[in-house]
C-alpha cells in the first residue's frame, strides 16, 4: 500500500526511525518538527494519513487534531503518546482521533493501524463519490420559472429542521425533491431512510414505521427496527402520507409531538431524533374533510409546503430532460449515444402527459431501444404516439 503519511513530533530520533520504517514499507513521508509547522503543512499539502505527538512546543497534539478535524476531515489522525499521556490519548480518540500508539511505538501495530486508517479513508471517499454519482442520478433538470422557485424554496428550507410536505402529481418528482432537501440538509451524513405508505397494507404499516418486538403477533418471529429508529439523526420520508390509515397517522403524530416512539408489542419509549418530509398526490384539505386525514397531522407535517410543478406546466424543459434522460439511459446500457432530433422533442412537447415525467423517461427508453442512429419525430409517431 502507498500514501503520503506525516509524522509530527518534536524528537528527531522518533522522526528519523518513523521515516525509516515507513519509507522502506513503501509510504512517502513528510515530517513537521513542532505543532507550528504542522498546522502550516496540514494547510498545504494533502496527506493520506497523519501520525502526531501529544506534547509540543508551539501547538499541541490536541491542538492539531481540532485543526486537521477542521481542514482535512477525511484523513485519518493517530495519536503517539507517551506512558504520561494515555489519558490525553484517549480524550484525543474521543474527539475524532483514529487511534493512539503508545512510545516507544509496536511496529506491527504501527502498520496495522496506518493500513486500516487508510483503508477506512478510502471507504469514506469511495461512499462520498457514490452518494455524487447516486445524487447526481436524483438531479432535477429544467430552467422553467416554475422550477426555478421550486429549487429557490428548497435552498432555503433545506438546512433547517422543518417538516416539509411535498404536494404534487404522480411521477412529478416528489420524491427528487426529498433527496435533495436531505443532501442539503445538516442530515446528510446519516441516512434518508424512505417509506411508500401506498404499497404497505395497513395491518402492518405501524410495524414498519414503529418496529415490532418479538412475539408481538403471530409472524413477528424476531425483533425488528423500524423506520423511525432507522432515519434516528438523519430524515424519514414518508411517500403517498394520503394512503396511511388513520391509527397509523395517530401514532405518527404522537411521535413527532414528543420525539418517541413505541415498538408495537412493547411498551419502553424510544426517543428518536428525525426530521420528518412528507408527499402526497391528492388534496389533503378535501381528505380532512371527508375524515381520511387528520387536520392536526396535517399541520405537523405541513410547517412548509413545496408543491412540484407537473410537466404539462413546464413544456419548455422537456428538451432538456430528454436529453439529460437520453445520455443517462445510453450509459446505463453500455451503447454509443443516440441524436435527438429536434422534430422530436418538439412532437414530445406536443403530447399531454399523464404520467409526467416518470412517463418522459419510459418514453426516451423506449425510443432509445427501437430507434437507430437518430431519433427523429418519425420515431416518435411509430413508437410512442401512432397515428
Amino acid at each position: 500500500m502507498s500514501g503520503h503519511i506525516l509524522i509530527i513530533d518534536d524528537e528527531r530520533s522518533i522522526r528519523n526511525t518513523l521515516s525509516e520504517i515507513l519509507g522502506f514499507e513503501g509510504y512517502k513521508v513528510t515530517e513537521a518538527v513542532d505543532g507550528a509547522d504542522a498546522l502550516a503543512k496540514i494547510g498545504n499539502e494533502n496527506f493520506d494519513c497523519i501520525l502526531c505527538d501529544i506534547k509540543m512546543p508551539k501547538a499541541d497534539g490536541i491542538e492539531v487534531l481540532e485543526h486537521a478535524g477542521k481542514v482535512a476531515p477525511d484523513t485519518p489522525f493517530i495519536v503517539i503518546s507517551g506512558h504520561g499521556n494515555i489519558d490525553t490519548a484517549v480524550d484525543a480518540v474521543k474527539k475524532g482521533a483514529f487511534d493512539y500508539i503508545s512510545k516507544p511505538p509496536d511496529l506491527n501495530r504501527l502498520l496495522i493501524t496506518i493500513r486500516n486508517a487508510m483503508e477506512r479513508k478510502s471507504l469514506v471517499s469511495e461512499t462520498r463519490r457514490l452518494r455524487k454519482k447516486v445524487s447526481g442520478n436524483a438531479e432535477i433538470i429544467g430552467n422553467t420559472p416554475a422550477l426555478k422557485s421550486l429549487l429557490n424554496m428548497i435552498d432555503k428550507v433545506a438546512p433547517t429542521d422543518a417538516r416539509v410536505l411535498i404536494t404534487g402529481a404522480n411521477g412529478s418528482g416528489k420524491e427528487l425533491v426529498a433527496k435533495r432537501l436531505h443532501e442539503l440538509s445538516n442530515r446528510n451524513k446519516l441516512p434518508l431512510i424512505e417509506i411508500n405508505c401506498a404499497a404497505i397494507p395497513s395491518e402492518l404499516i405501524e410495524s414498519e414505521l414503529f418496529g415490532h418486538e418479538k412475539g408481538s403477533f403471530t409472524s413477528a418471529v424476531k425483533q425488528r427496527i423500524g423506520k423511525f429508529e432507522q432515519a434516528d439523526g438523519g430524515t424519514l420520508f414518508l411517500d403517498e402520507i394520503g394512503d396511511m390509515s388513520l391509527a397509523a397517522q395517530a401514532k405518527v403524530l404522537r411521535a413527532l409531538q414528543e420525539g418517541k416512539i413505541t415498538r408495537v408489542g412493547g411498551d419502553k419509549e424510544i426517543s428518536v431524533n428525525v426530521r420528518v418530509l412528507a408527499a402526497t398526490n391528492k388534496d389533503l384539505i378535501k381528505e380532512i374533510e371527508a375524515g381520511r386525514f387528520r387536520e392536526d397531522l396535517y399541520h405537523r407535517l405541513s410547517v412548509i409546503v413545496l408543491h412540484v410543478p407537473s410537466l404539462n406546466d413546464r413544456i419548455e424543459d422537456i428538451g432538456l430532460l430528454s436529453q439529460h434522460f437520453l445520455k443517462q439511459i445510453c450509459k446505463d446500457y453500455g451503447m454509443a449515444e443516440k441524436a435527438l432530433d429536434e422534430s422530436a422533442i418538439q412532437r414530445l412537447q406536443a403530447h399531454r402527459w399523464t404520467g409526467n415525467i416518470r412517463e418522459l423517461r419510459n418514453v426516451i427508453e423506449r425510443l432509445i431501444i427501437l430507434s437507430d442512429k437518430s431519433i427523429t419525430d418519425k420515431e416518435v409517431d411509430l413508437y410512442i404516439f401512432p397515428k
